[in-house]
């Protein structure tokens, strides 16, 4: 699934069939330096009516990469193209119990950037974030716990050099 994808040179996925819960994380990037966000429905089970980046869980038999490249597809309708930076790594655990253990990353797409095709149910709206609206991306629920708006910020700050 993944092939035809250029993958910059020192980028190492983590091992995906180690037995625990990963999860890809896509900052898309566009050719005005600006990072792609949506906002989950107010139906989600996890972090209902909250901005997000594209991102899901890796399913059994595939890797990072083939990951990153599902998710971009289902969520937008866009086909990823290349990784141009890992932002961060982190493990969390949204209540349920379950750790996830996530990599995001910097990348570029092709297709349609003005008309993204959202999943129904799952997004109901996006943006194209640039500094000027990274505040934006805040959970008022939870001023402490701004994940999403760091990582949009992280890919703000590597496309500037990509």
């Amino acid at each position: 699934m993944s092939g035809g994808i250029t993958v910059t040179p020192g980028i190492e996925f983590p091992d995906t069939s180690d037995g625990r819960t990963h999860v890809a994380g896509a900052a898309i990037a566009d050719d005005r330096g600006r990072i792609f966000a949506q906002r989950r429905s107010a139906t989600r089970k996890v972090f209902p009516y909250c901005w997000d980046i594209v991102s899901g869980h890796v399913e059994r038999g595939e890797d990072m990469l083939d990951t990153l490249a599902r998710e971009v597809e289902e969520e937008t309708g866009w086909r990823l193209t290349t990784v141009l930076a890992e932002l961060f790594r982190i493990a969390w655990d949204p209540g349920d119990g379950l750790t996830r253990h996530e990599v995001d990353y910097l990348v570029r797409v092709e297709g349609d950037l003005d008309a993204p095709r959202l999943e129904p149910g799952r997004h109901t709206e996006f943006m194209w974030v640039d500094d000027s609206l990274v505040h934006r991306l805040r959970d008022p629920r939870d001023p402490a716990d701004y994940f999403v708006t760091d990582i949009v910020r992280r890919g703000l700050d590597a496309v500037r050099v990509h």
